[in-house]
């Protein structure tokens, strides 16, 4: 059966002319300076049915051909070791590692550098805004979700999810950490088999996914908007929490989510240099999504309370002082719209956390040293990470 031409098919709906004309997508285009159209629809939309065929190649002859625990010994060792022409491995190895292994010509690490110096130095203002605005935020776009939903991301638990999320951005995000074989390259060739290894499952068992609609599960496209939550909207974020960015800093973030995308197998011509394209990128991606259903509310919802059912804290008023803090993040960096569809809890002064945030964090730009913070963020984030691990190695928190 043909498939449809894909159309920008929610442009006229309300949701989406609110998002870019009052909402986030209007700052975001003040932001970025960004010049919106649909010129060029068609040049992206054919992304909404492409996957990442040489990751699922691997799945197949790697990971369905053994059992999971071996498959993953097995890529962990070509990872650290490295791969070439005269090992005997499968075609589809060489294949990934022939495209990861090859450093672009447009990557300079020195740049890379840079961006991570900013996630280091917005200490956990970056943590802030990776929770309470670009996952939680991501919630809102139905069908984005759906591979969360198909694979029974809820059964897991928030905790599990916010720890894993949390254990990819530290490791690509620290010095150094995107050389080849080091950790963060590491993070993101597994994190690219996982993607393929769930989109393969989805296809095999999900009688019920519905292509025309939803796109390809884990679409090239759907990948893009991702990789934008982590530079684009995680930027706007920090900006919105009053943290000064420099022309440098900005530059070298984008730059570092290009080479984590490029490692992933998203499409070079995906992914954005700067945020005024990643705006433009983002605008068409959000016409072809409906906004929140129910498994949004609940994904929401699922992510709020999570703060209650971690034990890193040990008592429960701190817990909820935890989740109350998180609502009012979410209120003021989402806004009312958003928040209200995805049924986020109102609460009484949800203005005064994240103001005063933003007032601290002028007055710290501008007494701390940039090293300073850049150490000192470096420490907590690790710290905090730490904290995730050891809770998740608990048995209750398995898969």
């Amino acid at each position: 059966m043909e498939r449809k031409v894909l159309q920008p098919r929610f442009k006229d709906s309300e949701h989406f002319k609110h998002f870019w004309t009052k909402g986030n997508g209007k700052q975001l285009i003040d932001f970025s300076g960004a010049e919106v159209s649909f010129r060029d629809f068609d040049k992206f939309s054919e992304y909404f049915y492409h996957v990442d065929e040489i990751g699922d190649e691997v799945v197949k002859q790697v990971y369905f051909t053994k059992k999971y625990s071996e498959a993953s010994r097995e890529i962990e060792k070509y990872i650290r070791k490295g791969v070439s022409e005269i090992d005997a491995v499968p075609q589809s190895v060489l294949n990934l590692f022939k495209q990861t292994q090859a450093i672009p010509d447009w990557l300079d690490f020195n740049l890379i550098r840079k961006g991570a110096e900013l996630c280091m130095r917005c200490n956990l203002d970056s943590l802030i805004s990776l929770r309470d605005y670009c996952l939680i935020g991501g919630y809102d776009y139905a069908y984005l979700n759906k591979p969360l939903v198909v694979t029974e991301a809820l059964k897991k638990g928030a905790v599990k999810r916010l720890s894993e999320t949390l254990d990819f951005w530290v490791n690509v995000t620290r010095y150094d950490a995107l050389s080849i074989h080091k950790k963060g390259y590491e993070f993101a060739i597994k994190t690219r088999l996982i993607h393929s290894y769930a989109r393969l499952s989805i296809k095999k068992h999900d009688k019920k996914w519905d292509t025309e609609n939803w796109g390809e599960p884990i679409n090239s496209w759907d990948m893009m908007a991702t990789y934008i939550g982590f530079s684009l909207v995680f930027m706007h974020s920090l900006h919105k929490l009053g943290n000064t960015i420099s022309e440098e800093e900005e530059k070298g973030h984008f730059h570092l989510w290009k080479y984590v995308g490029y490692l992933l197998g998203i499409p070079e011509q995906l992914l954005p240099n700067d945020k005024k394209q990643a705006t433009e990128y983002f605008y068409l991606w959000t016409s072809v999504q409906p906004s929140s259903d129910k498994d949004s509310v609940l994904l929401a919802h699922s992510l709020l309370n999570e703060s209650l059912e971690n034990p890193i804290l040990k008592y429960q008023f701190q817990r909820k002082n935890l989740r109350y803090l998180h609502i009012c993040c979410t209120w003021f960096l989402l806004g009312d719209e958003v928040c209200k569809r995805l049924q986020i809890p109102d609460v009484p002064f949800k203005k005064a956390f994240p103001l005063t945030k933003k007032i601290i964090n002028k007055m710290y730009d501008s007494t701390v040293s940039r090293e300073a913070r850049i150490k000192k963020g470096n420490k907590d984030q690790m710290k905090v990470l730490e904290d995730y691990l050891k809770i998740t190695e608990n048995s209750n928190f398995r898969h």
